[in-house]
């Protein structure tokens, strides 16, 4: 039972204690000053009659009339005229009156009998007669049957007013209780929030402010640890004077996207050299240098965000060099970006910044999964040799593999029939816990695109096509109702991924909420999961992670690299979990720096009790740091490759919270 029903049951028995007791005191009282009453009043008739009498003692007829005058009032139950002094009766009436408007039980209770006075009838001095009078109760119980019901009605008006006063008062008074309770569930659920009024109620105010100082603590904790894990991530995967990223960085981005899994997609690397720099820096000093080299830097990160996807990556080489990391490129978009490129550099000459002409070389070369990071950046510098050697601003230096849809006629044929016909291929891959792989926690669900002419592709292939056609978030669409199909048949927890187009189509995000509510005990088993690399703005995510969460559906984030910045205020999001881009957990068993970067990632999310996976883990080796470092999940290929979905999935489970 709650403290309020048992503050309010306690307060209403008081009252019913209370009322009780002064509804008795008053019935009891109101019951002697009846009888006393009753008794003067005979008393008083008694002495009168006698007076009456006392001239006509001799005479019965006289005295019997005297009575009956007297007795006919209606307020007697007996008079009686005694002689003295053998008490022999010369008048004598009674009455047998009934009690009508009184109920008998309470005649019963109040007892109230009838009441008498006497009186001497003399004779001169000599004593004749007396006369005994009995008032009858009657009328003195209808008046205190009347009082009772009153003082009744009054006592329980007065009592329904004050619990209800009452009950008002303790839930105003324990109001902040509430708020407390939900404080302390959005923590569990980690989010923290503070309570901005505080009660009145000097003990519930401590209490609050207590509670309120916690969770501030908890804030400047994740906070301090964030910042700590940005700045290291800064030192280790950054360049400092351009903002780009590093050449750690980029080898490992390069390795991970070569690497085969369901999200990483074909592309091309564009190696990027600035035409003469040791000579404008001899010419010009090496600040001259340093600005054109931050200038090269903002033109390509324009470019990646005007034409390119977030998980392109620009990054500076060493000195004078920069690459371009551009999955899922296709090559009809390779020239125009190039001669885009190569525009962008000229306009560097008119302001001063370089005299040089061309303003830089580009070579460009293809990359298909499978390669390795040195046969890459070989092809791209034999490009950009070729372009050096001929003074020309770009060279092209495409692979010799085979496509198995080239042209985007073919892309678009192929993913209209799969999206028309619901016909994708659902895979399932295992994320168990890192200390005990077989317990599983979810299963990542993937999809594949069926084509005639060979295996299924995989995600990273198809996918970047259907954002060029604008069918991202049709797609996302098409899987969660597969999804939710499914597991109408075998509930399971799952997580599925959800692309940004979504979360910028408001008609299709009031489509998925609306299949969520509809469906509430398949979105109670679900997880979608966001790109750490495709986030929104703070505000929308926050809003949006919230009508997520009120369906019952919870959210994640995937393929994160510790930017904590773009998340915003991550301890409000109330996220599941968080996914480690596999690109910072391959070879971590070999490399100190990536070992101390998840450290202090994990001791970042561990500080608002938010669960830490690892993508892409492949060796034992690797599994054993992360389960030494306390990541609590783990998926890749050492755990489970990624599978066709039958009926049932069930391996084993683990809560994954």
């Amino acid at each position: 039972m709650s403290l309020l029903k048992q503050l309010f049951l306690a307060i209403c028995l008081f009252l019913v204690v209370a009322f009780t007791g002064g509804f008795i005191a008053s019935v009891e009282n109101s019951r002697e000053q009846s009888i006393n009453q009753l008794r003067s009043h005979a008393q008083d008739a008694a002495t009168a009659l006698a007076l009456s009498m006392t001239p006509h003692a001799d005479d019965p007829v006289m005295l019997e009339l005297l009575a009956n005058s007297i007795f006919d009032s209606g307020y007697f139950s007996s008079i009686r005229v005694l002689r003295i002094p053998d008490d022999s009766p010369i008048v004598e009436r009674n009455a047998n009156i009934q009690l009508q408007q009184v109920p008998g039980w309470f005649a019963a209770i109040v007892d109230l009998p009838p009441q008498g006075g006497d009186a001497l009838i003399m004779r001169g001095w000599e004593q004749a007669a007396r006369v005994e009078v009995f008032s009858h109760p009657q009328f003195a119980l209808a008046k205190l049957w009347d009082s009772t019901l009153a003082t009744l009605l009054w006592l329980l008006a007065c009592g329904a007013v004050s619990a209800l006063l009452g009950g008002w008062l303790l839930r105003s008074q324990l109001r902040p209780l509430d708020r407390m309770v939900e404080q302390a569930h959005a923590i569990t659920q980690r989010k923290f929030i503070t309570l901005p009024h505080l009660p009145r109620t000097p003990e519930l105010r401590r209490v609050v402010q207590a509670m309120n100082q916690m969770v501030d603590k908890l804030k400047t904790l994740f906070a301090e640890e964030a910042e700590r894990s940005e700045k290291l991530r800064q030192q280790a995967y950054q360049d400092d004077l351009t903002g780009l990223a590093s050449r750690r960085l980029l080898d490992l981005r390069l390795s991970t996207q070569l690497a085969p899994a369901e999200h990483h997609a074909e592309g091309y690397l564009l190696l990027l050299q600035i035409h003469d720099l040791n000579g404008l820096n001899q010419r010009n000093g090496g600040q001259f240098s340093d600005r054109l080299i931050v200038a090269i830097g903002e033109q390509l990160m324009r470019l990646k965000s005007r034409r390119g996807r977030a998980d392109w990556l620009a990054a500076r080489n060493r000195g004078s060099e920069f690459v371009l990391l551009a999955p899922g490129l296709h090559q009809d978009e390779v020239t125009p970006l190039l001669d885009a490129l190569s525009d962008e550099l000229e306009t560097l000459r008119p302001t001063g910044s370089t005299d040089s002409i061309p303003v830089a070389h580009i070579g460009v070369t293809a990359f298909r999964l499978g390669e390795t990071p040195q046969d890459v950046l070989e092809r791209a510098d034999q490009a950009l040799a070729q372009a050096q050697a001929g003074n020309s601003a770009w060279q092209l230096l495409e692979g010799y593999w085979a496509q198995p849809l080239r042209d985007q006629h073919s892309w678009h044929e192929t993913l209209q029939q799969a999206l028309a016909d619901s016909a994708l291929a659902l895979y399932v891959q295992p994320v168990g816990l890192a200390a005990e792989p077989a317990q599983i926690l979810h299963h990542k669900v993937l999809a594949r695109l069926p084509i005639p002419s060979g295996e299924p592709l995989t995600a990273g292939r198809f996918l970047p096509w259907l954002e060029r056609l604008g069918w991202a978030a049709r797609f996302d669409y098409i899987m969660l109702e597969l999804v939710i199909a499914r597991l109408k048949l075998a509930p399971q927890p799952l997580a599925l991924s959800l692309s940004a187009a979504t979360l910028r189509d408001a008609r299709h995000l009031q489509q998925v909420f609306a299949l969520l509510h509809s469906n509430p005990a398949e979105a109670s088993h679900l997880i979608l999961e966001l790109d750490a690399q495709h986030l929104p703005v703070d505000v929308h995510l926050q809003h949006w992670s919230q009508k997520v969460r009120a369906t019952g559906t919870r959210l994640g984030l995937q393929h994160f690299g510790g930017d904590f910045s773009k998340i915003g205020n991550l301890a409000h999001l109330g996220l599941a979990h968080v996914k480690v881009d596999g690109a910072y957990i391959r070879g971590i068993d070999k490399d100190e720096d990536k070992r101390l970067f998840i450290e202090a990632i994990y001791r970042t999310t561990n500080s608002i009790d938010l669960p830490l996976i690892a993508e892409m883990v492949e060796t034992q080796g690797e599994l054993k740091v992360l389960t030494e470092l306390g990541v609590r999940g783990a998926m890749g290929h050492l755990l489970g490759a990624p599978r066709p979905w039958q009926t049932s999935i069930k391996e084993g489970s683990a809560s994954d919270s």
